[in-house]
């Protein structure tokens, strides 16, 4: 009888380790997940300044005959921007 509870404790304390073991290697796995995450929003918050960027050169080399296109592409751009903030302000 104890050496069945010595051989119970045995296996017990092997499934500890192995459950351990097994945390470490997720908290490691979401630390690095939690490094590319941040790294993806840097990237998104630098190509969507890109995109905006690129949205006022394209408004702003509006031929002169199309001045009301040139206009009507800046509102939008503020608006939009309005928007953001309103967003941000909540």
């Amino acid at each position: 009888m104890l050496e069945d509870i010595k051989s119970n404790i045995e296996k017990l304390i092997a499934l500890y380790e192995g459950e351990k073991a097994e945390r470490t290697r997720l908290a490691s796995e979401l630390e690095q997940c939690k490094v590319q995450n941040e790294s993806c929003l840097k990237q998104i918050a630098e190509l969507e300044q890109q995109v905006d960027n690129l949205h006022l050169t394209e408004a702003f080399r509006a031929t002169t005959g199309n001045d009301s296109g040139a206009k009507d592409k800046i509102e939008k751009l503020i608006r939009e921007i309005d928007k953001c903030i309103s967003l941000l302000e909540k």
